[in-house]
């Protein structure tokens, strides 16, 4: 994999996350959005920063924006990505061993 900055923990992010959706059940990934979209919520109200503006900043759609913080989407990693580098966010993946 090629890491660039911020998006590398994107990157991760997914190759993680697609690891996870195959032995998690689908009610943790769901969980999982869920967080992730409050999050960026929470950073966009921080920042004091419309829905819209973020949508316009981070190149998506209002729509899309919009499900992502209430958890109701996949988003794939070229729109969080830009979603979260626009917000100056990271994410960071800890793996548990059994």
């Amino acid at each position: 994999m090629i890491y660039h900055g911020k998006s590398q923990y994107i990157v991760k992010y997914a190759y993680y996350l697609k690891l996870f959706c195959n032995i998690a059940p689908k009610s943790q990934y769901i969980e999982i959005m869920k967080k992730i979209g409050e999050e960026i919520r929470l950073r966009r109200k921080l920042l004091k920063i419309d829905q819209k503006t973020l949508a316009e900043l981070a190149g998506v759609s209002i729509n899309t924006l919009t499900k992502i913080e209430r958890g109701e989407s996949n988003p794939s990693v070229n729109v969080l990505t830009k979603i979260l580098d626009t917000l100056g966010m990271d994410i960071k993946i800890i793996i548990k061993g059994n």
